[in-house]
């Protein structure tokens, strides 16, 4: 029985991986069949070349897996593998035949996983265990710490294995008892030499050669160098001590700057904002008022690097700057807390430039909306939040309702934020990582989707040291149907920003730390939660106001108000081809609608030229009329106290499990036989129905209402925005009754 590189427990069957931390370490494969692999494991792979659908990816000789066009999370065209280049895939599962269907994988290096392990057929075992194989195979950070490389020693080092004070030992009373300890299980035999010569305690200045002893200081403890040559330091140095702790001539740096010293032995001064362990070194994201970088540190493949170090903590850094695949990273030679008032300087800069950077300067709504104008505030305060949270290296998670309306919301946000998270991470995929934009299939923010949210985040922070994300809730998370999930939320302390163009309930306005929606004295009944939230996005980020333009008049499926077709038009975008993107949208909002689809919709609405949106729009409207005509062939029109109903059997006469949705649908009916009169479409399923009517009828009234007319049927609203409610199956046709007898009351 083996037990887990990552927790320690015991493994059946020889393993050296538990099920929960498999998806925690990557894997090299040494097998010759594609039986022998594990569904949902991350493997290394090497790129054999593309196809039209996909790249082939080998895993080890013959042993060959397709990474689907359709799993990646960006376009295959916009991939930068070439043939030969060393990949991060998944593998969901061989089919009979042999064939290996992998998925993508956002974690492109070592660094970024928690372990390292070789797969030979059926069985695992560390890099390093395998003898003198090792060295062939081994992975670059193992090989960092195996061959003693820059990762561990400077580059004028070849010979001199890294000597480091042990993290739990700290330093002893006196210089004579200070014991720099090799680093043993990252040196293979081609450093026994090196390792002999750094042995001893009496020999911890010897390195004579040029060289320059790199030390792993804990807390406030001297660097080896230093501590061969002056007085020993305690553990609880003061703050005076540190310049001398590191090197005296070194001067601090801003890290926003540190792509243009690349090579270059920098110190940094910052914040620490994330901590994970990988196979390899320690890796912590570090934060000052110019940006965010990662440090690695180095003790031992696996070990965690100065385990006193934790996010809040603010840290004195002197390293080399380096590149690896195009990421800027400091490798650390001394690392120091900061206490006293060096740490208060450090987050006295980093508190003043959140405050200087978060708060936009103004709000100016586009095309001049007087009701967005009447919003200034909240929204001020809501872009605020956004931007603090990318300043905070927060990640932000963004909910919004699988519709038209709320996809142009949502990707309207993703527009403004991820320019901000690349300009503020030296990381290539930190826009990944900081931001997920998660679509509702349901408009209410109910238990389901805040249990989602809840267990995401609480697996982020308790696997990856992540901090709790800030949730923007748009067009949802406003009425009380939201009251029990945003409630969950709050008891892990969570931010939650709601914007919806619809008047919030009073109990909401208490609920959420930033509420933003019309007061029911100033609304004019022609804001769309898109269009409302267009102007949040040009508030966060106004470098990308022109982009916005044309979506306040994709949001909206009928009765666009005139200032948003002007703005549209003048972007580019006439009425024809507003319509083509709305349906579009809206074709695609449906499929896969719990995925974000970032590229494809960006596509759609900012990139493409025409064919993608003419050839969705295309099918949108085909499936639709088809579905309409169905409906209208079997509606029943009645009229109760001078109002015409017209009452559709949704379970009988629609596909309720294909497009269009059944709210899509009795949109379309009710807009095409309303004809301005007093005109209801009512459509009702086996417990549940849905209301539209020419008048504003407010449909939480006719639900209570009708609760009194069917006493027994239990009728509630599921959903406010699109006019859901819902009721017990077996009391139907007294709901369906109630519930017209109710809106024919309301006119």
């Amino acid at each position: 029985m083996g037990s887990c590189i990552i927790c320690g427990v015991d493994v059946d069957g020889g393993g050296r991986i538990c099920d929960p931390h498999q998806e925690d370490v990557v894997f090299d494969y040494r097998g010759n069949s594609p039986d022998q692999l594990v569904s949902d494991r991350f493997y290394r792979g090497v790129v054999d070349g593309y196809a039209e659908f996909g790249v082939f990816v080998d895993l080890a000789p013959g042993v060959t897996g397709l990474l689907h066009r359709s799993e990646l999370d960006r376009r295959l065209d916009s991939l930068d593998w070439e043939p030969g280049d060393e990949v991060f895939v998944q593998v969901k599962g061989v089919r009979d035949n042999g064939n290996i269907d992998l998925a993508w994988s956002i974690r492109q290096a070592d660094r970024e996983f928690r372990g390292v392990l070789v797969q030979d057929g059926d069985t695992e075992f560390l890099p390093e265990e395998d003898g003198d194989d090792a060295g062939e195979e081994a992975t670059e950070d193992d090989r960092a710490a195996d061959e003693t490389t820059e990762d561990v020693v400077d580059e004028t080092t070849e010979d001199v294995a890294d000597e480091t004070i042990e993290n739990e030992g700290a330093v002893d009373e006196t210089t004579e008892d200070v014991a720099d300890e090799t680093i043993e299980d990252a040196a293979d035999e081609t450093e026994g030499d090196a390792a002999d010569d750094a042995t001893g305690p009496d020999e911890t200045g010897d390195a004579d050669e040029g060289e320059s002893v790199d030390a792993e200081p804990v807390e406030d403890a001297t660097d080896a160098e230093e501590s061969a040559s002056s007085e020993s330091e305690s553990p609880d140095a003061t703050d005076d001590d540190e310049p001398d702790e590191l090197d005296g001539d070194r001067e601090r740096v801003e890290i926003g700057t540190l792509s243009e010293a690349v090579g270059d032995a920098v110190r940094i001064d910052g914040e620490v904002v994330g901590v994970r362990q990988t196979g390899g070194p320690t890796v912590f994201e570090v934060r000052d008022e110019t940006g965010v970088v990662d440090v690695a540190a180095f003790v031992e493949p696996g070990v965690r690097a100065y385990p006193d170090v934790e996010v809040g903590d603010a840290v004195r850094i002197d390293g080399e700057v380096e590149s690896h695949r195009g990421d800027v990273q400091v490798e650390s030679e001394a690392l120091v807390l900061l206490e006293g008032e060096d740490a208060e300087s450090v987050r006295r800069r980093l508190a003043k430039a959140l405050t200087d950077e978060a708060r936009p300067e103004g709000l100016q709504p586009l095309a001049g909306d007087e009701t967005v104008a009447q919003l200034a505030d909240g929204l001020l305060d809501a872009a605020e939040a956004v931007r603090r949270a990318v300043l905070e290296s927060r990640p932000i998670v963004v909910r919004h309702p699988a519709t038209a309306d709320g996809y142009v919301a949502g990707a309207a946000i993703e527009r403004a934020v991820l320019p901000l998270i690349r300009d503020e991470h030296a990381k290539s995929d930190a826009e990944y990582h900081y931001f997920t934009r998660r679509p509702l299939d349901d408009p209410v923010y109910g238990m389901d989707a805040a249990t989602n949210d809840a267990t995401r985040m609480l697996q982020d922070r308790d696997r990856h040291d992540e901090k709790l994300p800030l949730f923007l809730l748009v067009g949802t998370g406003s009425t009380v149907e939201s009251a029990d999930g945003i409630d969950l939320l709050s008891v892990y302390g969570v931010d939650a920003v709601v914007v919806d163009a619809e008047v919030a309930d009073p109990e909401t306005r208490e609920a959420v730390d930033t509420l933003v929606s019309p007061e029911i004295e100033s609304v004019e009944g022609d804001l769309s939660t898109g269009a409302l939230v267009a102007s949040l996005a040009s508030a966060i980020n106004d470098e990308i106001r022109a982009d916005l333009r044309h979506l306040p008049a994709v949001s909206y499926w009928a009765e666009t108000p005139d200032r948003y077709v002007d703005l549209a038009r003048d972007a580019g975008y006439d009425v024809e081809r507003v319509a083509e993107l709305r349906e579009a949208v809206a074709l695609e909002a449906y499929y896969q609608s719990y995925q974000d689809k970032r590229e494809l919709v960006a596509d759609l609405l900012f990139e493409d030229g025409g064919n993608l949106a003419a050839h969705v729009s295309e099918q949108f409207r085909e499936k639709l009329e088809t579905e309409v005509e169905t409906a209208t062939a079997n509606v029943v029109t009645e009229a109760v106290d001078g109002v015409e109903f017209d009452v559709l059997d949704t379970d009988g006469y629609t596909h309720r499990y294909d497009f269009p949705p059944t709210p899509l649908l009795l949109d379309d009916l009710h807009r095409r036989r309303a004809n301005g009169e007093a005109h209801a479409t009512v459509g009702i399923g086996t417990d549940e129905l849905y209301i539209r009517t020419s008048e504003g009828v407010s449909v939480r009234d006719v639900a209570e209402r009708a609760a009194e007319l069917a006493p027994a049927a239990d009728v509630t609203t599921a959903g406010l925005r699109e006019g859901k409610i819902e009721f017990l199956s077996g009391e139907r046709d007294a709901v369906e009754d109630a519930v017209v007898a109710a809106v024919a009351e309301a006119f």
